[in-house]
Parts: C-alpha cells; structure tokens; sequence
C-alpha cells in the first residue's frame, strides 16, 4: 500500500535543520571528532595568518569568521545533516509505504581501507568490512525495495512476514518510480531498521497511527454497503 503524502507532512518527516539523531550520526566516532578538530585548528590558523600577513583590519568579520571555522567541530555535524536533508527535500512527491518483509539476509560491506605497514617493513592494506542487513521490502501490487543497514543486536527480532512502513521519494505525481527511501519502521516490535535516521520518528509513528485509524473506520462502512447491496 502507498499513500501520497502531501508536501506539508513530508516536510515534518524531513525536516530542513538536522534533529538529535542526525547530529548524533555525523559526529561519528572519536576519530571524526578528531578530524573536524584538526580541520578547524588549521582554518582558524589560516584566517590568521591571512590577516597578519595581508595587514587586512575588517573587524566584526575576521574575528566572526576566524570563531566560525574554529568551531566547525561542533557545527560541521548539523550542516552535513542538514545538507543530506535537503537532497531528499528536492524530490517533488512522497508517500507512506505500508508493506512487509519479503525476506533479509546479512552480508559484510567493504567501509573503508586502511594502509598499515607489517614487521618486515611491506606495505600492507587493511580493509575495513562491517555486517550489514539486507532488508527486502514489498507489497500486494508488486512493489519491492531493499534496505542495507549496519547491523544491530536488536534486529534478531525481525522476521519475515512482518509489517513494515516507510517514506518513499519521488519526482513522479503517481509514485511510479521511486528514487529514496527512509528509515524502515516494523511497528509491531516498535523497531526502526536505518543506516541514516531520515525521519522525524515520533511524526512517523502518529501519521503511521492515524493511517490505521482511518482504515479500521472504512472498514465497517464497506461491509455495510456489501451487505445492502446483496439483499
């Protein structure tokens, strides 16, 4: 089942400005912390050193532009999110996906490489490879998406069969091809299945629950017309 969202409710899934978990995912570990430092030590001795050696006096400016390169540890997170933020805020059209899980499997993805040297003095390249899950996700009228994301102990609790929701983004008015997706919600666990926590979750969750709503309220009604209609 897919539900087009309109531009309102697609805007308070995704917002503009990064939120807690977004940040949280680009501070990343103690050695990105590490790399935006050294970044702005060197910016913020940069700008100083122009200044000095140039003799340019602007005042307010150097010194607001000096102070923002040197904290660009602490902000570098909240313009990255919200520059991944605005990628997916460029698709035209959405909507909510109600399906489930076809199937999922685990594989190891190649994250990064490191080049180290042995005791012989030979230089050795160390590749980096985490699990990953593979999520397939699908519906009654065919359509089928694949999630990966890193893997969690919490995600034991995933079998197939269960109900899955999510965001799907497109430049199409009838969602006939689908360019992104979000997070993967399975609400009957109160599970969320991401590498990058696109959603605003707590909106996701109520819209997930007032969609529920309103189709247990239809239900009713067309058995109602069914029953008259055969008499």
């Amino acid at each position: 089942m897919l539900i087009p969202l309109t531009r309102e409710k697609f805007e308070q899934l995704i917002p503009l400005v990064a939120t807690g978990p977004q940040y949280k995912y680009f501070w990343g570990k103690f050695s990105d912390f590490l790399q935006r430092l050294l970044i702005s030590v060197v910016a913020a001795a940069s700008v100083l050193f122009v200044k000095v050696l140039l003799g340019l006096d602007f005042g307010p400016i150097i010194f607001l532009l000096g102070l923002l390169t040197a904290l660009y540890w602490l902000w570098g997170p909240v313009f990255w999110a919200s520059l991944k933020n605005a990628k997916c805020r460029r698709y035209k059209y959405s909507g909510f996906f109600r399906g489930r899980v076809l199937d999922f499997w685990i594989t190891e993805e190649l994250i990064g490489k490191q080049e180290t040297v042995n005791n012989k003095g030979d230089l050795v390249i160390v590749e980096n490879r985490e699990k990953w899950i593979n999520l397939e996700l699908g519906d009654d009228t065919g359509f089928t998406a694949l999630l990966k994301a890193p893997v969690r102990v919490y995600y034991k609790a995933i079998a197939r069969g269960q109900r899955a929701e999510m965001v799907v983004m497109s430049n199409r008015p009838d969602l006939s091809s689908i360019e992104e997706i979000t997070d993967v919600y399975i609400p009957s666990r109160e599970l969320w299945v991401s590498d990058y926590p696109f959603l605003q979750r707590d909106f996701f969750t109520e819209v997930s629950r007032r969609l529920r709503e309103d189709q247990e309220e239809q239900r009713p009604r067309r058995r109602r017309r069914s029953v008259q209609s055969y008499e």
